[in-house]
């Protein structure tokens, strides 16, 4: 007598699971745009198919995975310098995520766009209004996206290695020389 054998069942948390690992991995690596869906499947091990089942699509995935990482990370005031210090070791070891990369050059996906400028403003720019406003600075609001838009382009140039010395440079160089600039301490 042969048995059948059981049919496999889906284990719908942990392939949910997979997938956001998988997204939050490929958005940092490459973008929003340029991550598919079978990509982000592939590397998941799930049924690329199972992203507009869990999540709606591909977008929302991105939404997603952008919640995942708020509820995990602390809001960083960038002149505070050891939150600035761990920022540039993180950048520095994974590279600037979708988030910082979205400033610079915008998701074609509304929804994907909207959830980046909503993070960004939570993570770096607000901690620094806020702290801007207690100090007494006359416009804070413009201070703080100044001072994050120079620190995003410090971190990207840095990345893609654009400007040599700035591509070689250590964090603790980078660290001294960005806490003038964004008047750290």
């Amino acid at each position: 007598m042969t048995s059948k054998p059981l049919p496999r069942r889906r284990d719908a948390a942990a392939s949910r699971e997979r997938l956001l690992r998988a997204a939050a991995e490929l958005f940092a690596d490459r973008g929003f745009e340029q991550s598919t869906a079978r990509d982000i499947g592939e590397r998941a091990g799930v049924d690329p198919t199972m992203i507009a089942r869990y999540f709606g699509g591909k977008a929302q995935l991105y939404i997603a995975v952008l919640q995942a990482e708020d509820s995990s990370e602390a809001p960083a005031d960038i002149r505070d310098r050891s939150r600035l210090a761990g920022l540039l070791d993180r950048f520095g070891r994974h590279g600037p995520g979708p988030i910082l990369q979205a400033a610079v050059r915008p998701y074609d996906d509304p929804a994907a766009q909207a959830a980046a400028a909503a993070a960004l403003e939570n993570r770096l720019i607000d901690p620094l209004r806020q702290r801007l406003a207690r100090e007494g600075e006359e416009r804070p609001d413009l201070l703080a996206e100044l001072l994050v838009a120079a620190f995003i382009g410090v971190v990207i140039s840095r990345h893609a290695g654009t400007f040599e010395h700035l591509a070689q440079a250590t964090t603790a160089d980078i660290l001294s020389l960005l806490d003038g600039l964004l008047g750290a301490s």
